[in-house]
């Protein structure tokens, strides 16, 4: 007994030595300020674009030793918004937009992301984000880059992300499902931009 108490005495003294930790690391959780953040949208068909926002309902990331290492964020769907058109013409894609033909968003009003993986890219702040994005309750993995950087308890930064809008049930004049669509075809891949807000909890 003497023996093995000696040994885990050393033991203790020797990870003191080089540093190394016996205490479990705990994570830091940062609520993310809806009203300082939002979604910004850009999508494209063979005649041009169109671009806009949609409102983040609540979102929430963990960091640890001040690396991001989880989190999950929930999109309103219902404030989708039209920004490069005014008026009548706004609203009627609005509209549309929340419609069955794309988000049903009567059915489904949110949408969400949770976090699975983050890997470094190198330098602090910078991630490979991999995570399970819901749109129209079908769950797809996606993975993008982003930045996410913690000063005096704010964390602060921007994830974009390409989405193909076939893997989740949305085909509207897609080339990849209609013939002949012409001029009418509007792109499946469409673009994501996050900008995030977050105070410590």
């Amino acid at each position: 007994m003497k023996n093995i108490q000696a040994a885990f005495a050393a033991f203790l003294v020797f990870g003191s030595l080089i540093g190394l930790s016996f205490v479990s690391n705990v994570a830091d959780n940062y609520k993310v300020d809806t009203s300082a953040s939002i979604v910004n949208w850009k999508a494209y068909k063979v005649t041009g674009q169109h671009n806009g926002s949609v409102n983040l309902k609540s979102g929430a990331f963990q960091f640890t030793d001040g690396k991001l290492t989880g989190g999950s964020f929930e999109i309103d769907v219902t404030t989708i918004k039209v920004l490069d058109m005014q008026g009548d013409m706004a609203g009627k894609l609005e509209g549309h937009l929340k419609s069955d033909d794309f988000f049903s968003a009567a059915k489904n009003p949110t949408s969400t992301f949770v976090i699975t993986k983050v890997a470094s890219r190198g330098t602090p702040g910078n991630y490979r984000v991999t995570g399970n994005l819901t749109i129209k309750g079908i769950t797809k993995e996606v993975k993008f880059d982003a930045t996410l950087n913690v000063v005096d308890g704010k964390a602060t930064g921007e994830a974009f992300m390409k989405i193909d809008r076939t893997d989740f049930n949305i085909q509207y004049r897609s080339g990849n499902f209609f013939e002949n669509l012409g001029d009418k075809t509007i792109y499946d891949e469409f673009d994501l931009n996050v900008v995030i807000s977050a105070a410590k909890a």
